[in-house]
């Protein structure tokens, strides 16, 4: 899956296990990461961290998903990112004393490591490699956020949400395996308005959208449920600029 190359406008997805951080760390450094952090429940809408806060603890996802917000000075929420299984949130703290840029809100039950800056900072001090990794998450983040951008400018209604659903169906591939007629559910429990948010349209322009493509066939919907019925078809959808 990791081969194929992704939707131009969108960033590569992930490999299997999140964002590489967790799955990317060898046993020793899983057990010390382990040792340092604290277990933690968070229930569906749950904040980990706020925007403006201080960073004073990373967390990595165990299992759940999570959306990345932030808050105009307006008061308009932006969806930036969604964030699943082994992957690394709440991250500023390891960049020394800042406030946050985000919000982390679970969107459903999130089990979590808790890690206290310094306890994480100490750990990638007593394990160099792994500081590598948090880099690549960073310079991941930076170019998916450039991607982002990039999509929002080249396409429009049904071709943007169909670059973005493509994204999310490799993501939720990643953690689940497609059904066995080739179809994948959207992991994240996205309602119309966050994915509006995110591709920087209106509820109404992505419900217009998510018909264009339910009547192609390239798509299922239900309450916070979207099904990509044929992957590859709507990967070529998103590429097509006619569309």
């Amino acid at each position: 899956m990791n081969t194929r190359t992704p939707p131009r406008g969108l960033a590569a997805p992930s490999p299997p296990g999140g964002d590489g951080f967790w799955a990317e760390l060898d046993p020793v450094q899983r057990a010390a990461l382990q040792a340092a952090a604290r277990p933690r429940n968070y229930p569906a809408r749950a904040p980990l961290c706020y925007q403006g806060e201080d960073s004073d603890h990373i967390i990595v996802i165990r299992s759940g998903w999570a959306k990345v917000t932030s808050t105009t000075p307006d008061g308009h929420e932006v969806v930036l990112a969604v964030r699943g299984p082994g992957d690394l949130v709440c991250e500023s703290a390891v960049l020394g004393s800042r406030h946050r840029s985000a919000t982390v809100t679970a969107l459903t039950p999130v089990r979590g490591l808790v890690v206290p800056a310094a306890r994480f900072t100490a750990f990638l001090d007593a394990h160099p490699a792994a500081w590598r990794l948090v880099s690549g998450t960073f310079v991941r983040r930076l170019d998916e956020a450039g991607r982002r951008v990039q999509a929002n400018v080249s396409a429009q209604g049904p071709r943007r949400l169909a670059m973005l659903l493509a994204h999310l169906a490799e993501l939720s591939a990643a953690y689940a395996p497609p059904a066995p007629d080739g179809s994948v559910d959207i992991g994240p429990p996205l309602s119309q308005e966050e994915l509006g948010s995110w591709m920087d349209a209106s509820r109404e322009t992505v419900a217009r959208a998510l018909a264009v493509l339910r009547r192609a066939g390239l798509v299922r919907t239900g309450r916070r449920r979207i099904t990509v019925v044929a992957p590859g078809a709507l990967r070529a959808f998103a590429r097509d600029p006619a569309e």
